[in-house]
Parts: structure tokens; sequence; C-alpha cells
């Protein structure tokens, strides 16, 4: 399989930014989150999986509308309309590991990308040999009730007021109100500071995640707040891994929830991890990784 960079055409017409690293038989599609995020947290996962005695052909891309793919022009009502969908970016996954020629592999994705992960399972599921679900939940309003929690338990009540008013007015740009919000990023999302994935300047994406999320993780206003998925996770027959920080965003509780309810699963969790746990502790959340894959390739997953 071709390493590096290869820029795929889709049959929309848009391209997306592809990168392949390791080598090896395992093959590994890597899906990033936000969304509206990118590949970056994943440019180092066929190094880290080799430590840990996997030897895998791991390829990454940018979605539509994010860093080095093409951006549309969603101010326009019809390409919102039409690229902002669950639908589209399910289908994209599927359309990207068929151009690139991949079959039979292990699907991961963080965050939205989980979200893909478990949509896809249980619409392409015969192509995946297994599916990695890395820091997402099937419900949403858990998330939401789980990130105010940890917004009071973690600042001041006059800081989380004055949050609600900024928010309850649109003003999201309020200096003090991103002052808080990255105190919640430091302690739930990017617990390894200075973050590796900070940008000098915003390089795109933006549109999409306030398409879905909107303005910053700790406050859902966009499609995102009506997705739930509970009632089709029966229907994930693939072995899986859930992967979640043991100090992150997403509640734990869920996670056990789902873990019982998809019939393959197993749930590990990382210390010290936040939402992106691959970064703050790669050694944990690449044994489990590895050891995941390991089991699946030797038929031992989930074996007595």
């Amino acid at each position: 399989m071709h390493k590096g960079t290869k820029i795929i055409t889709l049959d929309n017409g848009y391209h997306l930014w592809t990168n392949t690293q390791g080598e090896g038989d395992i093959h590994l599609l890597a899906l990033h989150g936000g969304p509206g995020g990118n590949h970056e947290y994943w440019e180092d996962a066929a190094v880290q999986l080799q430590k840990h005695g996997i030897n895998a052909t791991v390829t990454m891309y940018d979605q539509l509308g994010s860093l080095y793919s093409d951006q549309p022009d969603y101010s326009r009502p019809d390409i919102a309309a039409k690229y902002l969908t669950y639908k589209y970016f399910l289908d994209e996954v599927d359309e990207v590991r068929a151009k690139l020629g991949l079959d039979n592999i292990y699907l991961i994705g963080q965050s939205w990308g989980g979200l893909l992960v478990q949509e896809y399972a249980v619409k392409y599921g015969q192509h995946l040999k297994g599916a990695i679900i890395s820091s997402m939940v099937d419900e949403i309003d858990e998330y939401v009730d789980h990130v105010n929690y940890l917004r009071e338990k973690t600042l001041p009540a006059d800081a989380v007021a004055f949050m609600k008013k900024c928010e309850a007015a649109n003003d999201y740009s309020n200096p003090q109100y991103q002052k808080y919000v990255q105190v919640m990023n430091e302690n739930y999302v990017d617990r390894k500071q200075p973050s590796k994935l900070y940008h000098l300047h915003d390089l795109g994406g933006t549109a999409v995640y306030n398409a879905f999320q909107g303005d910053n993780e700790f406050v859902i206003t966009g499609k995102l707040k009506d997705w739930h998925f509970r009632d089709q996770l029966s229907k994930i027959t693939v072995p899986t891994l859930l992967t979640f920080g043991e100090h992150e965003t997403m509640p734990l509780a869920t996670a056990k929830t789902m873990a019982s309810l998809i019939p393959n699963s197993r749930l590990v969790t990382t210390p010290e991890g936040g939402h992106h746990h691959m970064v703050d502790n790669p050694d944990v959340y690449y044994h489990n990784l590895a050891q995941f894959i390991s089991q699946v390739e030797n038929h031992t997953f989930n074996q007595a």
C-alpha cells in the first residue's frame, strides 16, 4: 500500500488528504473527532503500536471541511444541506475505505470519529475485523449532564454563572468566557500541556464543528444535541473496544452501559487521560489497543 500522503478525489469532486504510516497486513483506518478536527493525534499511531508488538498499516485522513482536505463553502445553504449531515460523513468513511482498497480492517475513531465508528459498524460492518470507539458515548444527553457536572465541580459558582450568562447571550467570544473554557480544556480534554494539538491560527474545520457541536466542547447547540444511538448498539457484532480517559468529558457510566449492550465488546480506561488520552498517556492507550488487536487476530478476544 502507498505510504505517505495521497490525495483522493471523491465521487462528488472534492479532494481529501490521506496519509498512511507503518507496515504490515493489519490495517487500521483512523477517524478524527471534532467534527472539523483533524488527523494529528493519529500521526504516531503506527509507531506506538509497534512499540507494543503490533506491526500495522495505519491510514488517517482529514474529513471534508477539515485541515488539509477541501473546505466547501458551507455558507451556501445548498452545500450545507448536502454535506453537513450524519449520512454524508458516514458514507464518506466507506468511500475513503473503498478508494484506498481497504477491507477487513480495524476502524478506530475518537469523539465524533467514535460516533462514526458506531454507525459504520451497524451499516457497513461486513468490512470490519474490529471496531474501536474512543471517547464517544451513544447518548448525547448523558454527555451534556456529565460535562455540566464537571463544570460545576471544577469552576467556582460565579464562573459557572458567568459562563451561563454568556451562553444565553450567545457571547462565546468573550475573553473571560474563553479563559474558563481553557481551564476546562486543560482538565478534561488536553491534560498534557502544552498541548501538541494547538495551532497558531485556525486552519479550518470551524464551520463543521459549529454545525454539529457548537462553540466549544462544553456546550452543544448544534445537531449533535439530538443524537441518540442506544437502540442500535446490539447490531454491532464485530469485536469492539471501548476506550475512555479516566478524567475526560465523556461519562464512564455511559461507557459501561455501552459495553453491556454491544455484544462482543470490552471497556478499558486510561489513567491520567483526558478526552485525547492517546496523547495524554500513550503508553497505556496503545498497550490496550495493541492487546485488543492481538487478541482479535488470535481469535482470543473475550474468550474465557
